[in-house]
């Protein structure tokens, strides 16, 4: 049986990720691993339960409580270890898509391989952080809501719709008020996490990009009308931002009208 953990984390979570350029595990990987992916008749496993279930424990996201404002170092370790989580479920994320989808263009493959690998660079520097403040991955409750969002969306459109043009693009509205947070608490390890979240700012940008792309490639009508339609269907995994990040979006691929129809949409509708 292929299950998706075929393509798992032990590919990359390993003494490779750290040691071997990018390039050289690319390589290893899609010669090793991904030949499957070529034939649409091998039958696709999903994972059933989150990765990440055995280590850390699942709650309600309304269950957990994220500081509004950072003012000792649990309060600083709990939104960094939100933001680990993220991180983490991202690799499984791009790993699924790499997995799930059959018959598509190398370039694909390629494209959310690399995701894959930047994103456990991402939750390496986070982890890194939240082991200076004594504190490790796991130590705090999470939400399995990108997972489920995963599980919910079979079909190549709505994945890249709702998971990566749609949540992950939230996140880039998100960065700079992260960032404002972190600065609001002077620490020692404030320095080493702004660094990381500027390096998850610009290497989001591009995860964006090519949720924009494969988006485009999958759907009959890639229209704004269509795209919103979508993140309304998926609502309930489906959040609204308070602020876009217009910068960071004209540069993944949103063009100054679209975005500006989102925010209208937003101001006058409930996701």
């Amino acid at each position: 049986m292929l299950e998706s953990t075929h393509i798992s984390k032990h590919h990359i979570l390993d003494s490779h990720s750290a040691t071997k350029p990018t390039k050289e595990l690319n390589s290893q990987i899609l010669e090793s691993n991904l030949e499957f992916l070529n034939d649409k008749n091998v039958p696709i496993y999903p994972l059933q339960n989150p990765s990440y279930a055995g280590f850390c424990t699942i709650t309600h996201p309304t269950k957990i409580r994220r500081p509004k404002h950072i003012k000792s170092e649990q309060s600083l370790a709990k939104v960094l270890h939100s933001i680990v989580h993220i991180e983490y479920s991202a690799i499984d994320l791009a790993l699924d898509a790499m997995y799930r989808f059959r018959g598509l263009p190398p370039s694909y493959y390629y494209d959310w391989l690399i995701v894959a690998l930047e994103e456990e660079l991402h939750f390496r520097l986070l982890r890194e952080c939240l082991n200076g403040l004594g504190y490790e991955y796991g130590n705090f409750p999470v939400h399995s809501q990108l997972f489920d969002a995963q599980k919910a969306t079979s079909h190549l459109s709505d994945r890249m719709a709702l998971l990566h043009r749609g949540l992950e693009a939230n996140g880039l509205d998100s960065n700079p008020f992260i960032v404002h947070k972190v600065q609001e608490f002077e620490h020692t390890t404030t320095p080493q996490l702004l660094e990381a979240l500027a390096i998850i700012l610009r290497d989001e940008i591009s995860h964006v990009k090519k949720g924009d792309k494969w988006w485009k490639y999958s759907c009959a009508s890639p229209t704004t009308q269509n795209f919103l339609a979508t993140l309304q269907h998926f609502r309930t995994f489906y959040h609204t931002p308070k602020t876009l990040n217009i910068q960071a979006r004209l540069q993944a691929g949103f063009l100054l009208d679209e975005i500006d129809a989102m925010q209208m949409y937003f101001q006058n509708k409930i996701l």
